[in-house]
C-alpha cells in the first residue's frame, strides 16, 4: 500500500484528536453560556448534562478536511462545510431556545440545496425535476434520522463512526476520494467525542452535533458509487450501511402516527427504548445496536463487492431482514405498553 493509497490515515487522526482535544473545551464553554440538558421523564440521563459537544466535532470536521482535502474537491468540501456550518448554528440555537421542526426542517432543506448548487445531488432519474427533491428529501430523512437517535449515551456518535468506517473502506475499494476523505473525517471526529459520550457520558453533543453528523452521512450516501454494480443495487449500500436510523425513524414516525401522536413529539419509543425495555442495561443496549450497524455495514460492503446477481439477492435479503426486525420491534412496543 502506497503513501496515496493511505492519504486518509492523517485525516482520521487529524478529526479524532482535534475531536478528543476540543471536547472538554466545548464543555467549558457549554457551562458557561447555560448550554445544560437537564433531566426529564422522557430521558435516560439522571444527572444535568453540558451540550455544545457538536461544537468540537464540527471544527474537528472542518480541520481535518481543509487540511487534507485534495483540491479538485474544493467546491464540493465549502459546500459540504457551509451547510454543515449553517446546521450546526441553528442547533446551537435550538439546543438553547427550542426552535421546533418546522424551522429544522427548513434549515436542513436550505443545507440540501446548497449541496445541489455545488452539484452534489442523487442521481436516479437524470431528471433535475426528479432528483433535486430526492436529494433534498434524503438529506431531511437521514439528518432527522441520526438526530433521532441522539436518545442514549454514545448511540448517535457510534453509529455514526460505524457507518463512516463502512462508507470510508468502501469508498477505498472503488477509488472514491471525496467520500474516503469525508468519511475519515468523520469517522475521526466522532469517535473523539464518543471517548467523552459513552455512558455515563459527560458530554452531550445536541442538536448541534446531530444535525451535523446526519447531513454529512446522508452526503456520503448521496456521493458514494459501486462502479461495477448496476443501479438496482449500488442504491442498495447507503441504506443497509445506515439501516439503524433509517430503520428508527421509519418505526418512531409510524408508531406515533397510529397513537394519534405528532412525529416531532419526543418519546421513549425509539429501537434503543424498546431494546432497553427487554432488561438490559444502557452499556448493553448500545452494544446490541453497534453490533446491528456492523451486521448490515458487513452485509453492504458485501453488496458492494459482489457480482451483480449475488449482491442483489444478499441485498434484498437484507432488506427483508431489515422489514421482520421492524416487525419485532413493533411486537416489543406492544409487550412493553401491555406491562
Amino acid at each position: 500500500m502506497d503513501s496515496a493509497q493511505l492519504s486518509f490515515v492523517p485525516i482520521l487522526i487529524v478529526g479524532f484528536v482535534a475531536s478528543l482535544s476540543l471536547t472538554p473545551v466545548s464543555r467549558a464553554i457549554a457551562i458557561r453560556l447555560g448550554f445544560v440538558d437537564k433531566p426529564a421523564a422522557r430521558k435516560l440521563h439522571v444527572e444535568s448534562t453540558p451540550l455544545l459537544g457538536g461544537l468540537a466535532i464540527y471544527v474537528a470536521l472542518a480541520l481535518s478536511l481543509l487540511l487534507f482535502s485534495p483540491p479538485q474537491h474544493l467546491v464540493e468540501m465549502g459546500a459540504i462545510l457551509s451547510g454543515a456550518a449553517f446546521l450546526a448554528l441553528i442547533g446551537a440555537f435550538d439546543d438553547k431556545y427550542n426552535l421546533g421542526i418546522r424551522l429544522r426542517l427548513v434549515a436542513m432543506a436550505v443545507a440540501a440545496l446548497v449541496l445541489v448548487v455545488a452539484g452534489i445531488r442523487v442521481e436516479l432519474f437524470d431528471n433535475l425535476w426528479i432528483d433535486v427533491p430526492i436529494t433534498i428529501l434524503w438529506v431531511l430523512t437521514v439528518t432527522n434520522a441520526v438526530n433521532f437517535n441522539d436518545n442514549m449515551d454514545g448511540l448517535a456518535a457510534g453509529l455514526t463512526a460505524i457507518a463512516a468506517a463502512f462508507f470510508m473502506v468502501i469508498a477505498f475499494s472503488q477509488s472514491l476520494s471525496l467520500v474516503s476523505t469525508l468519511a475519515a473525517a468523520l469517522l475521526g471526529s466522532a469517535v473523539g467525542f464518543l471517548i467523552y459520550n459513552f455512558n455515563p457520558a459527560s458530554s452531550f453533543m445536541g442538536d448541534m452535533g446531530a444535525l451535523v453528523l446526519g447531513f454529512v452521512l446522508a452526503v456520503l450516501g448521496i456521493k458514494l458509487e459501486c462502479g461495477t454494480q448496476p443501479l438496482g443495487v449500488t442504491w442498495m449500500v447507503p441504506l443497509l450501511v445506515l439501516a439503524l436510523p433509517l430503520s428508527d425513524i421509519f418505526l418512531v414516525v409510524v408508531t406515533r402516527l397510529r397513537e394519534g401522536r405528532s412525529p416531532a413529539q419526543a418519546g421513549k419509543d425509539h429501537t434503543s427504548h424498546r431494546i432497553m425495555s427487554l432488561g438490559l442495561s444502557q452499556r448493553r443496549t448500545i452494544l446490541v445496536l453497534y453490533a446491528f450497524c456492523t451486521l448490515f455495514g458487513v452485509l453492504a460492503m458485501v453488496v458492494s463487492l459482489a457480482e451483480p446477481q449475488i449482491a442483489s439477492a444478499v441485498g434484498i435479503s437484507s432488506i427483508v431482514a431489515l422489514a421482520l426486525w421492524l416487525v419485532l420491534m413493533a411486537v416489543v412496543r406492544l409487550r412493553y405498553q401491555r406491562k
